[in-house]
């Protein structure tokens, strides 16, 4: 689904991506993780076309990755949820089902959405100031799937949450992931989420993927000993 080859950036004298090498599968969720400041978020936003890399390819089956094609097709989780403070909750989740529906049509989309991430209509009219953190977590999934994605971003997912809110938010995309057939990018430093979600994790250090096998082995890998101690 997504192929990262040679991708290098670099912001002034400082090399963040020194030619990352990565690969996603259809219906696979990767979990990429490294400490603070390796480039994580940078690799992402050159995924989207949010950053220009110096050097590199990014490919979408196979294809030169364009990005106004891409971002029809890709849902997003951002760290803090971002939600409009403005529009309602399902305004928010609607956003993007709005341009090309009816409101009735969209709001109604938006239920069920929300319905699945186990919030009920009665939070549909409230306003983002008005929920909690876990809530809001909630309500930006609910967004991140309304228009039915082929690939869905999570960065930093449980970031803020308690640990009890966190397994839940893990436990809810694990099951959005397997039920929908998406392909997942998370970008994390929760090892119990990497757990809860990943089919496969990916560390970058120092601008390079130095470690990428299955989730279920990565207790034997000697790269990963720092992150599971």
């Amino acid at each position: 689904m997504i192929e990262v080859r040679g991708l290098r950036k670099a912001f002034g004298q400082a090399r963040v991506l020194d030619g990352v090498d990565l690969r996603v599968g259809q219906g696979e969720s990767l979990c990429v993780i490294g400490q603070s400041g390796t480039g994580k978020s940078v690799l992402l936003k050159c995924i989207l076309g949010l950053i220009q890399p110096d050097e590199g390819v990014i490919l979408s089956q196979g294809q030169p990755l364009e990005p106004y094609r891409f971002m029809r097709r890709f849902g997003m989780l951002f760290q803090g949820a971002a939600l409009f403070d403005s529009l309602s909750v399902w305004q928010n989740v609607a956003f993007r089902l709005r341009q090309r529906m009816s409101d009735r049509a969209a709001r109604a989309i938006a239920l069920e959405k929300l319905a699945r991430v186990g919030l009920d209509r009665n939070v549909a009219d409230l306003m983002p100031a008005e929920l909690s953190g876990g809530m809001a977590k909630r309500v930006g999934l609910a967004r991140a799937i309304a228009d039915d994605p082929a690939v869905i971003f999570f960065d930093e997912p449980t970031t803020g949450l308690d640990p009890i809110r966190a397994r839940a938010i893990d436990g809810l995309i694990r099951g959005i992931v397997t039920e929908t057939g998406a392909t997942a990018v998370t970008i994390t430093h929760d090892m119990a989420s990497v757990r809860a979600i990943g089919d496969r994790v990916a560390l970058l250090q120092g601008g390079r993927i130095v470690h990428d096998g299955p989730v279920a082995s990565m207790d034997q890998a000697p790269a990963l000993a720092h992150f599971l101690a």
